[in-house]
């Protein structure tokens, strides 16, 4: 990552969350490289809805596991999500709010800016 990431309104990418700390390098921010095969890129504010659909797509994402550091999210939380699972959440009705800012442009290799601006979070 010696380029500065991106966002995918094509300005810095900022941080999604320092607590939980999260993205695939658990740096807070949505960055991303070749090893990151579930592209976590979409900075989204979890909803209930979005975790038990989640859930019931086999990624429990609720539970606990302190074995990799990890406390289990709850409605609120800000979180990288793969790419792909955010659009299954668009295209089933659940798709949590997205922070723009701080959405990694690699996310649009997969969902469309029009998705991602359709499900933006307001931040004040």
């Amino acid at each position: 990552m010696t380029d500065q990431a991106l966002n995918v309104l094509g300005t810095p990418l900022v941080a999604c969350s320092y607590d939980p700390l999260t993205g695939y390098y658990r740096d807070g921010c949505c960055n991303t490289d070749h090893n990151d095969h579930g592209s976590h890129v979409v900075c989204a504010k979890v909803t209930q809805a979005f975790l038990d659909f989640s859930v019931s797509r086999g990624n429990d994402l609720v539970t606990p596991r302190p074995e990799f550091r990890f406390a289990g999210l709850k409605a609120g939380d800000r979180w990288c999500l793969c790419a792909r699972r955010w659009l299954e959440a668009f295209e089933a009705g659940v798709a949590p709010p997205v922070v723009l800012a701080a959405t990694h442009r690699k996310a649009l290799e997969i969902v469309t800016i029009e998705q991602l601006q359709a499900c933006a979070l307001v931040v004040s």
